[in-house]
């Protein structure tokens, strides 16, 4: 047998579909389905025993992943999805739809069976006399009330994108919290803990039960009966106060394989201390602290998580060097520090390389930006494999020029033959000298440019964008969608202390995949200024947790022109709107363990289902978030086998497991499903 996917005019199909109702009660068609991947129909039972028995195993056939996905939206000019090419021809004249790359050829009981990837909302039949002929019957029905019970109405040929006139809605979650929210980690638990610093005096919340905090090095409070962390319940809107003992400014933290949070470094008589908090159901869990257990002093360090679930620890004021969590033992000389030139070199009068941007690159390499240079580093080795260009303009973006960093999203659908596409986006930042004029009371714009690099590019080149205004202090994070949004800053000065200006209140969405230019939106803006020690996280059900803003060396609410905020509110981007409510997914079913490679199966509830071709899975990995970058931070968009049609409205999903540790480290991340671009809430799972 041959199979062709062949399209034909509706009312050809509409005859053609009546005749397949006729054969098939004659008993003469076999029935063969193929989809893009492949969309089956659990309920489908029109063939009778005999017709089975017949096509046994055709009916399971596996088709490739396409390496694009088009668009589905012929009057979107501005997307840069790639246009479908012309029809090939078969060597019989029978026109194919789909890439032809997408084939899948099998040898069952002598017949070949070759097979392609179908357009969205189309089903593949296939007729053929059970006799010893030449001819062969083929034609393509489009999905109707009689094979899904779905109605196929224009919409379903349409990527729903959010329309331009949505651009998301601000909620005030807490006027006070109690401290403003420097440090930002979300836990597995569906709490975020928050804290500040301990070292400028009392906060707006006191220790539980009466408890006082004892500590002759603060350089404030000897004695401080208030909070300076707090753990924020999502589900019930609730927080409760916690105890850090030492003090915690400007430190940097990740996420450990079995959802420890470690947070590493600080100030003072924090500045050596490991603190770990293991998340529990009750109020009983609390900050442990490791004193002196760094072999160096950490403030302004970066952190990372890698494949073999260590943390690497990266710089911090005056160190030019890395070490681990859990401690490493090298050459059997004990633990100790390793000297990374780098750092040195990309220091200057005003720093500018502190809170590096730290990316795990899928090889296992880090990829570092300092300043305005990066390089591809081997931690294991003490070895730079690749100097890459520096940014245009030479410009710095680290603090206290703080820009801010992402790794866009990894797709695990690259063709087998092809590599993975690693892109480094760099927004943000200041013009070289802006921290000393703004410390002298001169604060000038903001860089507006956005640097983009293809890191395994053999001739690599940032091309440059441009944000709709100019940000310092702003954050990236990773949308469920794939998306980019830029956050919180200021369009003048620079990081520190009374250094910004001009709050940039008005959030802007990246999308990598527009065209060029086309790319950012700006979205509707908060009341309140976001600017020093503000942070922001993406919580799992696709809103943005923002809180913070502190550019005062103590809390200060009354003279000033933007007082100490310690307020909490919520951004719901477009996507949350009501009206996507009938494409959005819902997961009701998920394996939330699984391992590299493994074959996955989710199970969703969609009311109107659209295409598979629309429809992704994502891991996020839950930032730690501070000083404008989201450590540890990234994307997998997993491999998608197929689609299987259980109930009315409801879908399961085959996938596959993450390819390697170095893709995704071990740990907990949150899955997403996404459909037209409209994201499900997420589910915990667990990678190991």
């Amino acid at each position: 047998m041959l199979c062709e996917c062949i399209f034909f005019g509706y009312s050809t199909c509409v005859a053609l579909s009546y005749l397949r109702e006729v054969l098939l009660d004659i008993g003469i068609m076999g029935t063969i389905h193929a989809g893009e991947p492949f969309l089956e129909n659990e309920d489908d039972d029109d063939d009778d025993d005999d017709d089975n028995e017949e096509t046994d195993g055709s009916s399971n056939m596996m088709v490739d992943i396409p390496e694009s996905q088009p668009n589905l939206d012929p009057a979107d000019a501005t997307s840069s999805k790639p246009t479908p090419k012309p029809a090939a021809k078969t060597e019989d004249g029978w026109e194919v739809v789909g890439p032809r790359h997408n084939r899948d050829e099998t040898e069952q009981d002598g017949t070949k069976i070759l097979c392609y990837i179908c357009p969205p909302n189309l089903r593949l039949y296939l007729l053929t006399y059970p006799y010893n002929m030449n001819i062969h019957i083929f034609f393509l029905i489009l999905t109707s009330q009689i094979i899904y019970n779905l109605p196929i109405t224009s919409s379903q040929l349409t990527d729903l994108r959010p329309s331009s006139g949505n651009q998301g809605q601000w909620h005030l979650l807490h006027s006070s919290v109690g401290i403003s929210a420097m440090h930002m980690q979300l836990l597995r638990t569906n709490k975020v803990i928050m804290f500040d610093r301990t070292d400028y005096g009392p906060s707006n919340i006191s220790l539980p039960r009466g408890q006082c905090r004892r500590d002759p090095n603060d350089t404030v409070l000897k004695v401080d009966c208030t909070a300076h962390s707090i753990l924020y319940d999502l589900g019930s809107n609730t927080f409760r106060p916690l105890t850090v003992h030492t003090d915690t400014w400007c430190s940097s933290g990740s996420i450990l394989p079995d959802g420890t949070l470690v947070q590493t470094g600080g100030y003072n008589d924090g500045d050596r201390v490991v603190r770990t908090f293991s998340p529990c159901n009750n109020d009983n869990c609390d900050w442990l602290e490791l004193p002196n257990y760094l072999i160096q002093r950490r403030w302004y360090a970066t952190n990372q998580i890698l494949p073999d679930g260590r943390v690497i620890i990266v710089g911090g004021r005056r160190q030019f060097n890395y070490e681990f969590y859990p401690r490493s033992s090298q050459n059997q000389g004990g633990p100790h520090t390793i000297w990374l030139e780098f750092l040195r070199q990309t220091t200057d009068q005003d720093e500018n390389n502190l809170y590096p941007f730290l990316h795990l690159l899928p090889d296992g390499n880090l990829f570092i930006f300092a300043n305005a240079k990066s390089i591809i580093f081997d931690y294991s080795q003490n070895a730079v494999v690749r100097e890459l260009p520096d940014i245009p303009g030479g410009d710095p973006r680290n603090y206290p020029s703080t820009g801010s960093s992402v790794l866009l999203p990894l797709d695990e659908n690259t063709p087998s033959n092809g590599n993975m596409e690693v892109e480094i986006m760099v927004c943000g930042g200041t013009p070289r000298n802006s921290h000393v004029l703004a410390l002298h009371g001169e604060f000038i714009s903001a860089l507006g440019t956005c640097g983009r690099l293809n890191v395994y590019d053999p001739n690599p080149r940032w091309v440059v964008e441009f944000m709709p205004v100019p940000r310092v202090m702003a954050d990236m994070l990773l949308l469920p969608t794939g998306d980019v949004i830029i956050i919180n800053g200021a369009a003048l000065g620079a990081a520190g202390w009374e250094n910004g200006r001009d709050p940039v209140t008005t959030p802007v969405i990246y999308r990598p995949s527009e065209v060029l230019n086309r790319r950012f939106s700006v979205m509707t803006g908060s009341s309140r200024a976001r600017l020093y020690h503000s942070a922001a996280v993406l919580v799992p059900d696709g809103r943005i947790l923002v809180g913070g803003s502190n550019p005062h060396i103590y809390y200060n609410f009354t003279g000033v022109e933007y007082p100490t905020d310690l307020s909490l509110e919520a951004f719901s981007p477009p996507y949350l709107s009501d009206e996507y409510d009938p494409v959005r997914p819902r997961i009701a079913a998920i394996e939330d363990v699984f391992g590299y490679r493994q074959l996955i199966s989710v199970e969703i509830l969609v009311p109107e289902f659209l295409s598979v071709r629309v429809l992704s899975a994502r891991l996020v990995a839950p930032s730690f978030t501070t000083h404008s970058f989201a450590m540890n931070q990234r994307m997998v968009v997993l491999k998608l086998i197929g689609v299987t049609h259980v109930a009315a409205g409801t879908y399961r999903v085959s996938l596959v497991g993450p390819s390697t540790a170095e893709i995704a480290p071990p740990g907990y991340y949150l899955l997403f499903v996404v459909h037209s671009d409209i994201p499900s809430s997420a589910a915990w799972v667990r990678v190991q």
